[in-house]
């Protein structure tokens, strides 16, 4: 359906080597978008850059110009509580979990606000992947994690408002326990498993395809009056 067709826009996805970012990307341009991906991690056809760096995330989208859709997926986990964690590891989760989506967020906002061929600003979308952890304190105790995603939920809201005037919408997803290589504790420990698994009233965790297919939706011309919005897809989490 066209609702659900991106032809001719242009995409960036933080995060896209692996897990929830390689599977969006790939949705994206399945959708018709012409996507550039980024990631810390160096790969073939990936933008080398932190999030967290602001110099070197402003050299990366100079490099690609101007976007229609932005997807803050780039994230990372400290499994520690709250008296074992340290400050360094606190800071690290902080600075890349919400303060890399805000710096990509406004450079993407940026050119989004800029005039159109009808003199209107030209519009976008901002996606971000927050997490069931941004509603809940969660299964386990992972303070920085919970703390960055719950900051995500209201940066979410706090742009929207604040982008709705240049046409830009902003929502997020926020997922459970998907099977990537951040939840490799997770899903290698079968004790651990079963307690998630207590916690999923549907039985059955969501794939990388169900958070990119939302992340789609939400993207695209069928959320056109959607914003400041963060979807679960949790398997019934939340409802609990």
């Amino acid at each position: 359906m066209e609702i659900f067709e991106l032809k001719g826009k242009i995409a960036v996805v933080t995060g896209a080597a692996r897990g929830i970012g390689k599977a969006t990307a790939a949705l994206l341009e399945k959708a018709g978008a012409t996507v550039a991906r980024i990631d810390i991690d160096a790969a073939p056809g990936v933008l080398s850059a932190d999030v967290a760096d602001e110099q070197a995330v402003e050299r990366a989208f100079a490099k690609i110009g101007a976007i229609d859709i932005l997807i803050n997926n780039a994230g990372i986990a400290v499994r520690k509580n709250a008296l074992d964690i340290t400050r360094e590891e606190w800071d690290r989760v902080i600075a890349v979990n919400l303060t890399g989506l805000f710096l990509c967020s406004r450079i993407a906002a940026r050119g989004m606000k800029e005039p159109g061929k009808d003199g209107l600003p030209r519009g976008g979308a901002i996606v971000n992947l927050a997490s069931v952890m941004g509603f809940s304190g969660g299964i386990f105790p992972n303070p920085a994690y919970q703390a960055s995603k719950g900051a995500v939920v209201n940066l979410t809201r706090s742009l929207a408002l604040e982008f709705a005037e240049y046409r830009i919408r902003v929502n997020a997803v926020a997922p459970t326990f998907v099977r990537t290589p951040l939840t490799v504790p997770v899903f290698s420990n079968p004790e651990v498993l079963k307690k998630v698994m207590d916690h999923t009233p549907l039985g059955v965790l969501p794939e990388v395809e169900d958070i990119a297919a939302a992340i789609l939706f939400l993207a695209g011309p069928a959320a056109r009056c959607i914003t400041g919005v963060t979807l679960p897809v949790d398997s019934g989490y939340l409802a609990r």
